[in-house]
């Protein structure tokens, strides 16, 4: 089993919980993301981190869990997005590096949030009523130039696959 892992999630707190979502549902058998969460008083979950790999679930979505701290089902949304970008694996260092330092500055110039996973990888919440057209001309232009890939988390719905 391949642990997907936040290491730094935009809502870290100390009173976070850590719990799973099975990505097999979403085609990535064996692999299992490890999602912060936050208690709410009704007994459902706030999501604190911005999903890498979970389909259907943002920053801020409400869950709940099974008996074993699986996120089982998607209770209500928050109304942020999750958009995501991979650089491809062939892409040399120096030009990883170029292209991945424009994405994180357009990232903070916009004010967004955002969680690494290594260097090729980039999680960004898009709050509502949030229209980031600068820092989407520079992830098509990444996109374009052959050197990743991006796309909605939400483009597919969320699955619990336990």
């Amino acid at each position: 089993m391949k642990f997907i892992v936040h290491d730094d999630p935009v809502g870290r707190s100390a009173s976070n919980y850590i719990a799973r979502v099975d990505l097999a549902g979403f085609g990535l058998d064996g692999q299992v993301e490890q999602l912060w969460l936050q208690a709410v008083a009704d007994g459902t979950y706030e999501v604190a981190c911005i999903p890498f790999f979970t389909y259907g679930l943002a920053l801020g979505d409400t869950v709940l869990l099974t008996d074993l701290s699986y996120v089982s089902k998607l209770v209500e949304t928050s109304g942020h997005r999750a958009l995501r970008m991979m650089f491809v694996p062939d892409l040399p260092g120096g030009d990883l590096q170029k292209v991945a330092d424009r994405i994180r500055a357009e990232i903070r110039q916009a004010g967004l949030l955002s969680e690494w996973n290594g260097d090729r990888f980039v999680a960004i919440d898009i709050p509502p009523n949030t229209e980031p057209s600068s820092l989407f001309a520079v992830m098509e232009s990444a996109v374009s130039a052959g050197d990743a890939f991006w796309e909605w988390a939400g483009a597919t719905p969320f699955i619990a696959h336990t």
